[in-house]
């Protein structure tokens, strides 16, 4: 057996690119070995800055010999038949065979190819496969034809031990590679893999980005450790870096500790998104001098006494800090950061060091130019002076602005309010206030910091950290991963903010399909569904979103004091009477949508999907809580045997019944006559329906799921003993009829709990 290595090397490749084109590379190789009929034991990839490589190892040096037969047309089919299957196989007349089939006398062709070196396999194909890596974005240089993401320096090619024989665009494959672009730019020949991973950490390279980014983490933390600080951990800008150098250097920088006055996630933004840094945080509690200081300095600095900091889904600090760390831990952020080089220095990197301290200070003061500058405003105008401008930013061509999308949150967020027995004047100004940080300079500067800039602005000015704290968690939750808001007011707004995009989209027909969703409609109804789940909160969705369909709620100058009484009804019967005339068709479509949202959510904490279904299928059932607990309960019962066992009567009885009003053309309802029910278990069946359907209607009634499912779970015994002894399909139609009725009474009351048609297993 023999190893194919091959590395494609360039200059350099985006770090976001890296991981997908080693991964398409050895698709696209091992592609072409099946087609040649290869196997192999392991297959490897792995992607640098500069190099594509891909090791496939336990290649035979031949692929195998084989057989393959055709068969053709009868032999006495027409000549021109027989003609084109010759073609096709590549034979004559004399050299296909007859044999009967037992249906006449028919041509075969078998096929014999001898086996060939896998290295002119590999050759051969190898051409396609470098035109044929699908790179995002692509380029042409000099007169070749070939376009790839950056120029193709050199192919090494090696299998067997040898260097493969084939050029490709003009440039020769080799045994031969180079290492690190300035410690070792001198090229140097390899003979296997083994040696080839070697002799490039010797020339400053490692080859597996995990290496890199184990490398990265373990210095970044023994510097850190050695300042006295800790590493603030960053994944995503650790995989980032990994791709963005060869031979990592971590090495630490700071800065000037007066920048520490601007928030912190607006330096570790600066420090990450521009120039690629980790941030540091001391591990030691914040000195009270700070604070102190910070309260004593009047309004040109925030006031922490006046405004408390929100704590939100992310454990971050809401209230400008100095220096405060978004950790929540009492640490604070360090004046020092971490820089990965991808150089070795005699200086110790010194130099490097210094440079990167240099442009970071023109970084640092834009940031705090920006923030300045928007705590003028906030001073002199407020936050509110700021919402006017966001009928400028055009939230989508069908929709209007972002000032509009505010109105319609504003209104929504009273209803919900309303609808959870919340004060409805409480949420007015977070939801009018939730979007103002988008028209700030430093929101317009770092994206990502909306909501957290805005919950700064907002303690600034001394709003209660309630608000503060809606206007940060409003965007929340914004994966499967982050946390959930608890606040009452960041709850409530951040679902009219997320029920109002799901509305506005579906409602101009721009949904999700496959797997695109511009508008992160999942992430929305993911959103809701844990919004309204975790928090336990009563709420008819079908009901907030018909409002929110109705569009009929715009407070366009809220004022304290509207009146609920006069208000709320009306708004329930425009908006029951517009969905259910008008809107039925999106509010049907948003619904099924939120089912396979909770799907999702629940399936991840163990709920089958399909008692979901089950469940869902009822009809009427918009209560998210609701719906879960008698989810949960219907679970444990399917767990139970005598549920296991009640499922497939169920099916038993069902199909019984569904069968015979088909061929009958007539729906059996149930109306059992008890004077003519004659065997004793169809009796003992009918008088327990009658118990349990009492029993169930009490306790769906009264929620009492658990209580439901035990009662439906008694039925087991009665319709084990029923499909024993009685004969459903009796020769007495009057007998029939009814043992008939009485299986569909039996499925309409184990319905009453949950559609067991839907259930799987």
């Amino acid at each position: 057996m023999a190893e194919l290595l091959l590395e494609l090397f360039s200059e350099e490749i985006p770090a976001r690119m890296q991981a997908r084109a080693a991964e398409d590379l050895q698709r696209l190789v091992t592609d072409k070995l099946k087609e040649a009929g290869l196997s192999w034991s392991r297959a490897e990839s792995f992607a640098s800055p500069r190099r594509l490589t891909l090791m496939v190892d336990g290649l035979p040096t031949e692929t195998p010999d084989t057989v393959e037969e055709r068969k053709g047309p009868r032999a006495d089919a027409p000549e021109k038949a027989i003609e084109g299957f010759l073609k096709s196989v590549g034979m004559t007349r004399d050299q296909v065979e007859e044999r009967d089939t037992g249906k006449g006398v028919v041509l075969f062709a078998v096929l014999q190819k001898t086996g060939r070196k896998t290295a002119e396999v590999i050759a051969e194909s190898l051409p396609a496969v470098v035109h044929g890596l699908p790179w995002p974005k692509s380029m042409r240089w000099a007169d070749g034809s070939l376009r790839w993401v950056r120029p193709l320096q050199s192919i090494l090619g090696v299998f067997d031990g040898k260097a493969l024989d084939v050029a490709i665009e003009g440039i020769k494959v080799s045994n031969q590679t180079r290492g690190h672009r300035f410690l070792s730019p001198e090229p140097f020949t390899v003979k296997d893999f083994a040696d080839y991973k070697a002799k490039l950490q010797k020339a400053y390279v490692l080859l597996d980005a995990q290496d890199r980014k184990a490398k990265i983490m373990a210095d970044a933390k023994l510097l850190a450790a050695d300042a006295g600080l800790s590493l603030i951990e960053d994944n995503a800008l650790l995989e980032e870096v990994a791709g963005l150098v060869e031979w990592p250097v971590a090495l630490m920088g700071s800065f000037d500790p007066a920048f520490l006055d601007v928030p912190a996630e607006v330096l570790t933004a600066t420090m990450r998104a521009n120039q690629k840094y980790f941030s540091l945080k001391t591990v030691k509690a914040v000195r009270p001098e700070l604070v102190e200081g910070r309260a004593a300095s009047g309004f040109d600095k925030p006031v922490l006494s006046s405004a408390p900091a929100p704590s939100t889904s992310s454990g971050r600090t809401g209230a400008p800090s100095e220096g405060l760390s978004p950790n929540g831990d009492g640490s604070a952020l360090a004046p020092n950061f971490i820089v990965i080089s991808n150089m070795e220095t005699k200086d110790k990197g010194r130099a490097i060091i210094a440079g990167n301290e240099r442009v970071l200070k023109a970084r640092l003061s834009d940031a705090k130019f920006f923030w300045d500058q928007d705590l003028k405003v906030i001073r002199e105008f407020g936050l509110g002076s700021l919402v006017p401008k966001l009928d400028g930013i055009v939230f989508h061509a069908k929709l209007g602005s972002v000032g509009d999308k505010v109105k319609r949150i504003i209104g929504l967020s009273f209803f919900i309010a309303w609808r959870l027995d919340e004060i409805p004047d409480s949420v007015i100004e977070p939801a009018k206030l939730s979007k103002a940080d988008l028209v700030t300079g430093m929101v317009g500067e770092f994206p990502e910091l909306q909501g957290i800039m805005g919950s700064y602005y907002a303690a600034f000015e001394g709003k209660s950290s309630d608000i503060a704290t809606a206007i940060r968690e409003h965007y929340s939750p914004l994966g499967p991963s982050d946390n959930c808001p608890t606040n009452k007011l960041s709850v409530v707004v951040a679902l009219a903010d997320k029920i109002d995009s799901l509305c506005a989209f579906y409602s101009i027909g721009e949904k999700p399909t496959g797997s695109k969703d511009p508008f992160a409609l999942r992430r929305a109804a993911l959103g809701v569904a844990r919004l309204i789940v975790e928090n336990k909160l009563r709420l008819k969705l079908r009901e907030v979103l018909g409002v929110s369909l109705a569009k009929q709620i715009r407070f366009k100058d809220v004022e304290p004091g509207w009146s609920q009484k006069n208000l709320i009804p009306k708004e329930v019967e425009v908006a029951k009477l517009v969905s259910e005339q008008i809107l039925s068709d999106i509010l049907s479509e948003l619904m099924s949508f939120f089912a396979d949202r909770l799907k999702v959510q629940q399936r991840e904490k163990g709920v089958r999907h399909d008692l979901i279904d089950a469940v869902f299928s009822l009809g009427g059932e918009d209560d998210l809580v609701r719906l879960i607990d008698r989810v949960q309960a219907l679970q444990q019962m399917l767990a139970t045997e005598d549920g296991a066992t009640l499922l497939s009567a169920y099916r038993r009885g069902s199909n019984i019944v569904t069968i015979e009003e088909k061929k009958d053309k007539r729906a059996y309802t149930g109306g059992v006559i008890g004077d003519q029910l004659t065997a004793p278990e169809e009796k003992a069946l009918y008088q327990k329906l009658q118990d349990v359907k009492a029993r169930v209607a009490a306790a769906v009634n009264q929620e009492r799921w658990i209580e439901a499912m035990t009662a439906v779970a008694t039925l087991r015994g009665p319709i084990d003993a029923f499909f024993d002894k009685v004969t459903v399909n009796d020769a007495d139609a009057t007998l029939r009829e009814n043992r008939l009725n009485l299986l569909a009474e039996f499925r309409a009351t184990l319905s009453a709990v949950a559609d067991f048609s839907k259930i799987e297993g």
